[in-house]
């Protein structure tokens, strides 16, 4: 259960780690099923071409959207109470609703960084309840290019973001090294509303980083624009779909 404390939180900072939400031997089985599903696929690199100012020209990184379409393993996951009773909480909403999911992991020593940006940019919604879930499956300290943050940023609005190479935020005005990392261990899981100015770090570690990302809103937020559809947007995670 998410106790109020942890949702003040999340609403005063806009974003929560949650520690230990799965535990060791999960974690390890869905990093296993991760470089799996990884393995079944053509490799694709969804590198921003401003990353590279950032982490040189040699980092690159590997991804999947909609997981839950090649491993029953992550669709288990996404109706996990222990996901959605946070989630709910986190929202103040009793129904979550998928946007989206993806795979992430960086490889080693050389995994891409992601500048700072809102998820917001992306796929902006009317009543911003959009929040993101970072599962982490292995370790994620600073080395390994773990998720940084600016504490209370969601509180700015929705921010202007630059087109060119990837949809973030000005480098200069909004260097990487200048918000906090959140490290994080493996079964922890790191809590993110869209509006949350995050990024994160090369991994620069021996062994890859590997994360999967459950993007979620209240099904009564809509769409401000028609972009960012995916497989399965729209199933109930949690709680029903009023809006019929």
């Amino acid at each position: 259960m998410t106790d109020s404390a942890m949702v003040r939180f999340y609403q005063d900072n806009g974003y929560l780690l949650v520690k230990g939400l799965l535990g060791a031997a999960e974690a390890r089985a869905y990093r296993q099923e991760c470089h799996a599903v990884l393995g079944r696929l053509r490799p694709t690199d969804p590198t921003w071409g401003s990353a590279r100012e950032i982490g040189g020209p040699g980092t690159e990184l590997r991804h999947c959207h909609d997981a839950q379409f090649h491993s029953a393993a992550f669709a288990r996951l996404m109706v996990d109470p222990r996901f959605t009773d946070v989630a709910a909480a986190l929202m103040g909403s009793e129904n979550v609703q998928l946007h989206h999911t993806k795979i992430f992991v960086k490889p080693a020593e050389k995994g891409s960084p992601f500048p700072m940006h809102q998820d917001a940019a992306h796929f902006p919604h009317t009543r911003h309840t959009v929040g993101a879930a970072i599962f982490h499956f292995d370790a994620a300290p600073e080395e390994k290019g773990c998720v940084r943050v600016v504490p209370g940023s969601h509180r700015y609005g929705p921010l202007p973001h630059l087109e060119e190479g990837g949809w973030h935020l000005p480098l200069r005005e909004w260097p990487l090294e200048a918000a906090v990392p959140v490290e994080a261990e493996a079964g922890d899981v790191l809590f993110l509303s869209y509006l949350t100015v995050h990024g994160s770090g090369v991994n620069r570690a021996d062994e890859p980083r590997t994360t999967l990302l459950i993007q979620y809103r209240d099904p009564e937020d809509q769409p401000a624009d028609d972009v960012h559809r995916s497989r399965g947007q729209g199933m109930m995670l949690r709680g029903i779909d009023p809006t019929g």
